[in-house]
This record gives C-alpha cells, structure tokens and sequence, in this order.
C-alpha cells in the first residue's frame, strides 16, 4: 500500500449513550482502497454503531473520521461537514429501507435525482445499468412489495452504489432474510468485492467473511480486540476471545 491515501480512517473513537453505556473505546482503524473488511462479533460489542458512527446516522461522543479525505471531528463538526461526509459513504441496512411506493428502478433513482440533482434521463440510465448488475434488470418496475427479501436488498445495494460512495457499509445484509435468499444477495456482494468495491461489512456469515474479505475485524466489547487476514481470525485465531467466538458460531 506504501503511501497510498487511505478510504477510511478513524481515529480515538468513542461513543456513549450515557455514564453508563459505553459502546465504542478508543476504536482506530484504516481501510485502504478496494479493501474488504469483514466485522466479527457477539451481539452488542458496537459493530453497527461503528458502521452507523462513519455516516453519523448515530454521531461519535468523541474522535476524528475520515472518509475520501474529509475529516470530520465529532466534537466540533458543523451539519455542512456531516452532509459532505455521508456523500462519501453508503449504507445498506438489515431490513432494506426502499420506498414501498416506488418502483425499484423509481427507488435506485431517487437520490441521483434528489441528492445529486441528475436529470432524469441520466438518473434512469445509470440506475438501469446498476440494477442490471445486480441482477434485477428484468424485476425494474416492480414494486418492494412484489419482490422477495433478497430481491428488495439487491435494489438497495444498486440504491446504495447509485451515489458512487468511497465505501460501501453493510449492516448485516442476510439477517432479515429466508435462509434460502442469503445466497443471492451474497453472490452480488461477493461479485462487487471481485470489482474492487471497498467495503466494510458487518456479518455473522463465517463462511461468506473467510471467502469475501481480505481482512476482519473481531470486535468485543466495544473494541477491536483482532484485525488481521482471515486466515489468521478465523482459521487460525490466537485470540483466545475469538476461539470461543467461533467455537460458538459453529456448533
């Protein structure tokens, strides 16, 4: 990577919700261009509010993010440096978040046209091609409430590159699907980390983590207790914590 600028960097990140409730400590990280970071870990250890923290959907207590090279500083940031801080960002939630009265292709259109005042033939246009590569091309101009769980969540991932954000976070993408309808949508993001997409993914799909990332993060209790290839935090993890983690997950 040498000198290369990275995607993300956040840097003595802390977020409480009073005295008593510490989510994150101290969290540093970088993520560099094209990279795929896999987030680990036992329910409640923060692994959302980390993703939701970079976008300032839940805003830091204290510490410095930076995303495509804007710094934003949770303890005197202005609303003009958040609204430029998530242009660099998009989110792709549990529970899909499309409009029920728009279509999906109306849906995947609707911030090029609303966010980045496209008109919109070029708005329809990019929005076609997006919906094509995640393969809901032929489903368009179908409702959300004519389209299965993994069909809705594809139209909020093509919703989410629409912008044409520095990075990409996933917020468990599978949890809120059929067993049956995880693989699509897994395919589709494993098909946008083969492009070079960087994303940081929050998952408890083990086997999906190992094949996708090249790095994961183990967090617990609210810090990043491993970050390594998952070679080393899932095959081969000498942290005792993600031992028991793991041994967990799989029986």
């Amino acid at each position: 990577m040498g000198t290369e600028t990275p995607m993300v960097k956040v840097e003595h990140l802390y977020k409480e919700f009073d005295t008593e409730t510490k989510v994150l400590k101290d969290i540093n990280l970088t993520v560099n261009k094209n990279e795929v970071i896999a987030i680990l870990g036992p329910s409640g250890t923060g692994k959302s509010t980390l993703l939701r923290c970079l976008n300032y959907l839940t805003v830091p207590t204290k510490g410095i993010i930076e995303i495509g090279g804007l710094r934003v500083d949770a303890e005197k940031h202005t609303k003009k440096e958040v609204i430029e801080l998530r242009k660099h960002s998009s989110m792709v939630f549990q529970g899909y978040n499309l409009f029920k009265n728009k279509t999906a292709l109306e849906n995947v259109m609707e911030a090029l046209i609303q966010v980045q005042k496209k008109p919109k033939a070029e708005a329809e246009k990019i929005s076609l091609d997006l919906l094509k590569r995640v393969g809901m091309l032929e489903r368009k101009d179908f409702y959300p409430s004519k389209l299965s769980g993994g069909q809705q969540q594809r139209v909020g991932i093509a919703r989410a590159l629409a912008v044409n954000p520095n990075v990409l976070l996933f917020d468990e993408p599978t949890s809120a699907l059929d067993p049956e309808l995880v693989g699509e949508v897994l395919n589709t993001i494993k098909s946008l980390a083969e492009e070079g997409t960087t994303m940081l993914l929050v998952t408890h799909e083990i086997g999906f983590a190992r094949e996708v990332a090249t790095r994961v993060l183990f967090m617990d209790g609210g810090r990043i207790a491993a970050d390594g290839t998952p070679e080393e935090i899932i095959d081969h993890p000498e942290n005792e914590r993600v031992r028991q983690f793991l041994n967990f997950i799989k029986k």
